[in-house]
């Protein structure tokens, strides 16, 4: 039987891709052979990792602050002429914010929003031509969007524009997938759990205790959402269309 899960000669767009799970993510897919681009506001870490995970395959840094249009249509722009097609475009990119609901401001509000949701879409939008390139229906092309547990389970932590966000990430995803089927792009998503990361610094720096609050007994590691990628991206993954997948240790389903 053929790798179901071979991903050799891709092409992915990985945003977020400089740390935590988008760096996960990335390493198991230029490890698995794909020419990989990662993108992160902050370019020095963005081409670090680049060069980090480099000696693994092809990785590509372009720095570029998605949460703003401009800074979409400059990346959109230098991959348009680098590449004639691009098979995964994971939207991984992501920010929280977390104040006491009497506190909570507007710009952490806006924050989340433009970058968590607002940006997952034009993104998305703007990159459909080059999905469409390389799309068929025996090898449709992919979106992930990285949503969270915290869109589907509501949680203690006051971090209103981050829920919201991110069960709105859900939502669109759905909504995207009925549209962009006919095009034989198919669209998912990944609800992570605790992971430890910059933006879940509770599970980064308690992992034991965390870990006691989740069915599975501890904190996601890389080759938890690593694997959960490669699927969605992989031919093992062609019949899910507008499915949010919890990788989360139970949280959301087993409590």
């Amino acid at each position: 039987m053929k790798d179901m899960f071979d991903l050799s000669g891709k092409v992915a767009i990985v945003t977020g891709g400089s740390r935590g799970i988008g760096k996960m993510i990335a390493e198991e897919y230029v490890r698995r052979g794909v020419r990989t681009y990662i993108t992160a506001r902050k370019a020095d870490a963005c081409i670090e990792t680049a060069a980090e995970l480099s000696q693994y395959g092809e990785c590509i840094a372009i720095p570029k602050d998605l949460s703003t249009a401009e800074g979409i249509d400059e990346f959109v722009s230098e991959i348009s002429a680098r590449e004639q097609h691009i098979d995964i475009l994971l939207n991984n990119a992501g920010a929280a914010w977390g104040a006491p609901f009497d506190e909570f401001p507007e710009a952490g509000w806006d924050k989340v929003m433009n970058i968590n949701l607002k940006s997952v879409f034009f993104l998305t939008q703007k990159m459909a031509p080059l999905l469409r390139a390389g799309a068929n229906a025996q090898a449709p092309t992919k979106v992930i969007n990285i949503t969270s547990v915290d869109g589907i389970k509501n949680p203690d932590i006051e971090t209103y524009s981050y829920v919201a966000s991110k069960a709105g990430l859900i939502h669109l995803t759905r909504r995207l997938a009925k549209r962009l089927v006919t095009d034989h792009i198919h669209v998912n998503s990944i609800a992570p759990g605790p992971f430890a990361s910059d933006i879940n610094v509770w599970a980064r720096d308690n992992p034991d205790d965390v870990g006691r609050r989740v069915p599975a007994g501890r904190v996601g590691v890389g080759d938890d959402i690593a694997g959960a990628a490669v699927y969605m991206a992989s031919r093992a993954g062609d019949y899910l269309v507008g499915i949010t997948l919890p990788v989360d240790g139970g949280v959301a389903l087993a409590t």
